[in-house]
């Protein structure tokens, strides 16, 4: 299974940024759309094989995870949108910078996953932790405005201006720049760096939430790895509705919540995967319904 999964998911990432990469100008929704489907298609076919594989428990586990870091996901990708309008990055450039972000996202997953078992495994009590931490930020995100979030005043940016001159009118598509023989840093290279910091805290709090739905090693990278490879083409279809669902960050942080309560409270009541499934996607699908209801 690790041996099919390492196939289908380098084959997945060749096609996603090496082949549709390519692509040149501003992805429309309607476009995004199908590509977002494709890929919760193959991570959908990729359950079905678990599920014959390895029994209906293992792959009510992996929907569970999948679903879960695909929501999380959602945010993350709301912060991205600031990024980029921050730095002024063009829309045939934005690719580029989802590209590093997605490689980079899967090396981070790798090491907090198999770092965050062995810290569980290490010390029981890290779950009171975890799921502290996923409290944490549920309230967070419910009382934080998506403005409070400046990617100026990022750590990792203020490092890279501190090592090189940085170009802020630059419209180009490289990482540095060279005029009059200095070399200046570029807003994209920023973009990259923010963008892979940002991904970085996302890490803390996705990480432990499927955690609370399986300690597995291969359920949990598997269904991290199927949501990340999805992210460029959930970017660019959130990027032209996300003004469509303006309640959908109280069903995310009730999620956060949930998987929170889950891990804290796991050693007294245990809820199982397809249980937690179902209180997942009913609380997405009252915050979309929300959104929609909203609207009218």
């Amino acid at each position: 299974m690790w041996a099919l999964f390492w196939v289908v998911a380098l084959g997945a990432l060749f096609v996603d940024l090496a082949v549709i990469n390519k692509h040149k100008g501003k992805v429309g929704v309607r476009e995004a759309l199908v590509m977002a489907s494709c890929w919760v298609g193959l991570a959908l076919a990729f359950g079905a094989v678990i599920y014959f594989v390895l029994g209906a428990g293992k792959a009510a586990e992996y929907v569970t995870a999948y679903v879960v870091e695909y929501s999380l996901s959602v945010d993350n990708m709301f912060v991205f949108i600031l990024i980029f309008s921050y730095f002024a990055i063009a829309p045939e450039n934005q690719p580029a910078v989802l590209l590093w972000g997605v490689l980079g996202a899967v090396v981070m997953r790798f090491i907090f996953i198999f770092a965050g078992i062995r810290l569980i495994s290490a010390f029981s009590w890290i779950m009171y932790l975890f799921g502290a931490v996923l409290i944490f930020t549920a309230v967070k995100m419910l009382v934080k405005k998506k403005k409070d979030f400046d990617p100026g005043k990022n750590i990792a940016f203020k490092i890279i201006k501190k090592l090189f001159p940085f170009k802020e009118d630059y419209k180009g598509n490289n990482f540095f720049t060279v005029e009059n023989g200095r070399r200046y840093a570029t807003p994209l290279l920023a973009a990259v760096v923010v963008v892979e910091t940002a991904d970085l805290v996302f890490a803390v709090d996705s990480i432990p939430a499927v955690l609370s739905i399986t300690r597995d090693t291969f359920i949990v990278y598997t269904s991290n790895i199927f949501a990340v490879i999805g992210l460029r083409s959930l970017y660019f279809l959130l990027a032209g509705i996300a003004d469509k669902f303006p309640h959908l960050k109280y069903g995310i942080a009730g999620i956060l919540a949930f998987v929170g309560v889950k891990m804290i409270t796991a050693e007294r009541f245990h809820i199982s995967a397809p249980a937690s499934l179902a209180v997942i996607i009913c609380v997405l699908s009252a915050s979309i319904l929300a959104s929609y209801i909203r609207k009218q």
